[in-house]
């Protein structure tokens, strides 16, 4: 068994904020989190991280605003790590923030992430703006508009970036934000994406969530797929069920007719099938072979693209072997 070791120290350079160990049972997530938590190789990495050296960062937490005990800015991972590990109490810091500064603060220190999916982009940056439109709108209306206590000025606040000094002591980095630009211009220049792809991913929103799993899952193209949110809800389950049917997707020429024919109220189930049976340029016969057949044969973090390479490197492997035995046989 893995002795033990202090979480970190309980000491934090954050004005107004409070830092103790707090029951897991105590925390909830934060409202419409947009991040998606799996207890996947990522997650058993840092549950093991966390089993050898405790948690080096705290959580960020407030006051639950719809309950008892506290709602999570930051560390929804860190949380379900730690309670994988059968830890019951982790170290946070206690801040007092509102819903639009407590939304920011969680969704910048998700974005600094490795790997994010589209959905989670889509949704964490819709929901980003939304905040920045509603601040801007209260600064409008107020000369002197109410602070978080536990931060001086409005700041981005990432906790992955937080350091943890030589004695223990937990340090925030704090960043300004960008003065002069749009809500937008300024999340691209934050998030070093350009406005027309945040727009794009901001339109995937309105998909439904069999299709919006299709692009996470490498499946749809993302330019396919913003066409494609312009379709009704009604226009887009049709679509699914005809995609999963003839085992096709629809390349962006399609997607953009299917758009076009939906904002002339003319797509219908027929006309759907006869777009997507359309022969699309350099398509060549393939093999298709029912993911519910193989996809339990995969590591559960596997994207379709790794997949596809190891179905490869396999048959290269068996090819070889099978040309060796003819030429034994010849022999």
């Amino acid at each position: 068994m893995v002795k033990k070791k202090a979480m970190c120290s309980l000491q934090t350079d954050v004005p107004g904020a409070d830092i103790g160990m707090i029951k897991i049972r105590e925390l909830h997530d934060f409202k419409e989190h947009p991040f998606k938590v799996e207890r996947n190789q990522e997650l058993f990495e840092l549950r093991r991280s966390i089993q050898q050296e405790g948690i080096l960062v705290p959580l960020l937490v407030r006051k639950n605003p719809d309950g008892e005990g506290f709602e999570i800015i930051a560390g929804h991972r860190r949380k379900e790590a730690a309670l994988w590990a059968g830890i019951k109490e982790v170290p946070a810091i206690i801040c007092t923030m509102d819903d639009d500064q407590a939304v920011i603060a969680m969704i910048d220190s998700n974005l600094q992430r490795e790997k994010i999916l589209p959905s989670e982009k889509a949704f964490a940056y819709k929901m980003r703006l939304q905040a920045m439109n509603r601040q801007g709108k209260r600064k409008e209306l107020s000369s002197d508009p109410l602070e978080p206590k536990c931060i001086k000025e409005m700041v981005e606040i990432s906790l992955l970036e937080a350091d943890v000094s030589e004695n223990g002591k937990v340090n925030i980095k704090k960043t300004d934000s960008a003065g002069g630009y749009r809500s937008n211009e300024q999340l691209a220049r934050m998030v070093g994406e350009s406005v027309t792809q945040i727009k794009r991913y901001i339109r995937l929103t309105n998909l439904i969530p069999k299709i919006l799993d299709m692009v996470d899952r490498e499946l749809l193209a993302i330019r396919s797929a913003v066409e494609i949110s312009f379709l009704t809800e009604e226009e887009q389950y049709e679509l699914h069920a005809v995609m999963e049917l003839e085992q096709c997707i629809p390349n962006i020429s399609q997607a953009n007719r299917l758009k076009r024919m939906s904002q002339q109220k003319q797509l219908d189930m027929d006309m759907i099938y006869d777009i997507l049976q359309e022969l699309k340029p350099n398509q060549r016969e393939q093999v298709k072979i029912p993911f519910d057949r193989i996809g339990k044969y995969f590591p559960p973090d596997y994207t379709p693209a790794q997949q596809a390479d190891l179905i490869e490197k396999l048959l290269k492997g068996w090819a070889h072997q099978n040309k060796k035995k003819d030429v034994q046989q010849e022999i």
